[in-house]
């Protein structure tokens, strides 16, 4: 039995995959700063995307696509914020997108919120 971490990367490869196969070029997985952490970090076309990945087997807990709270999104946005800063990419447009993946089904939510401080 795999722990949720193995899990979670190895759906997070599943995602990447999938956002390869539709033109994003992936720079970076688990982006990890003490503000947090962002699951996938990648270039489409002229955008910077941050990408969370949500994983669930079933609905039982709700669909993935509405697990990205709030709270996770200001995490996000403010890892984003020091990852641009770090990384000289303050020029970049930026976006943020959602892979949700429901067993076997994969949907991706492009834009799916805005920066929140």
């Amino acid at each position: 039995m795999k722990n949720k971490r193995a899990t979670g990367a190895d759906y997070e490869k599943k995602a990447a995959a999938y956002l390869e196969s539709k033109g994003y070029e992936i720079l970076e997985f688990n982006f990890h700063c003490r503000m947090g952490e962002i699951d996938l970090v990648a270039k489409d076309g002229e955008y910077l995307v941050f990408v969370e990945v949500k994983y669930r087997d079933s609905e039982k807990k709700g669909h993935p696509l509405e697990a990205v709270s709030a709270q996770k999104q200001r995490t996000i946005s403010k890892c984003a914020m020091y990852y641009m800063t770090k990384n000289g990419l303050s020029y970049m447009p930026v976006r943020f997108d959602v892979v949700g993946i429901l067993g076997n089904d994969i949907q991706l939510i492009q834009n799916a919120f805005d920066f929140i401080m």
